[in-house]
């Protein structure tokens, strides 16, 4: 399906405010972004890279007083996501050196502590894709999602304890618990079709292997807590170990969110 994507935000600076956004996505495995538009209103001189999880970023400096940004895509998706039971857990020592950083605990993802619980979860499945699958179904069936749950401090052990949270706490208990089985795990942030509310969204994505028969061969496979079945039609904006790494605005000074609007419709050239 092709799908136009967007989102506005309205900030406020009281003085010139270094800003890194990540708004935009690229094309890759299940979508091709076939047209964009990035707009800043008042304009302002802007520096694009590439950070060293791939994500497009953008540095500008916000000057002082209203600020918006505005992010459009059309982008072609992948009508569903693909699934793989049995697919076989990759042992570290094949796993490729990119991949490695995924393994370890991070900032809301205390991977080292929640080892028991993940066993727990699994019991006997097969190590790899199943695993992973017993852990996403365990997250959407007992915890509750609720807006205003949580905040920007939230980790998975809080999630754990309240059996309460967003998307964002979702896909951070997911991680967590992959990775204390050593199986690497991801956070993704961008746009599902439909989803109700309609916000950015987040999931989380694990690399088990390519088939049941090779163990040295893996991928990254979508999981999303928050949806009882696999669901395709979204977009990817941004990866990393956990949401410090793919925030969609980092600020370096006093600027203030003011509002919020997100889209997700079919397009009607598609």
């Amino acid at each position: 399906m092709q799908l136009e994507a967007g989102c506005q935000i309205s900030f406020e600076a009281s003085v010139p405010t270094p800003v890194i956004l990540m708004l935009r996505p690229r094309s890759g495995y299940g979508q091709w972004v076939s047209r964009e538009e990035y707009l800043l209103n008042p304009m302002v001189p802007v520096i694009e890279y590439t950070d060293g999880y791939g994500n497009l970023c953008q540095r500008l400096i916000v000057p002082p007083g209203p600020f918006q940004v505005k992010s459009t895509a059309v982008v072609e998706t992948a009508d569903a996501i693909d699934v793989a039971p049995g697919a076989l857990y990759v042992p570290v020592q094949y796993l490729p050196e990119s991949v490695l950083q995924f393994l370890l605990p991070s900032r809301y993802c205390p991977a080292d502590r929640m080892a028991d619980l993940a066993l727990e979860i699994v019991g006997n499945r097969a190590p790899g894709y199943d695993q992973v699958e017993a852990i996403r179904s365990w997250i959407q069936q007992n915890i509750e999602y609720a807006y205003g749950t949580s905040d920007a401090s939230t980790w998975a052990l809080d999630t754990v304890e309240k059996r309460v949270g967003v998307c964002r706490d979702f896909a951070h208990l997911g991680i967590a618990l992959c990775r204390s089985l050593n199986i690497p795990a991801r956070m993704v942030v961008g746009y599902l079709h439909e989803l109700d509310p309609m916000d950015l969204h987040a999931w989380f994505e694990a690399y088990v292997g390519l088939n049941s028969t090779d163990e040295t061969q893996g991928r990254w496979y979508t999981f999303d807590a928050t949806q009882a079945q696999p669901r395709g039609n979204r977009i990817a904006i941004a990866y990393g170990r956990d949401a410090a790494d793919v925030a969609l605005a980092t600020q370096f000074g006093p600027m203030q969110l003011l509002n919020m609007q997100v889209w997700v419709k079919e397009s009607a050239a598609g």
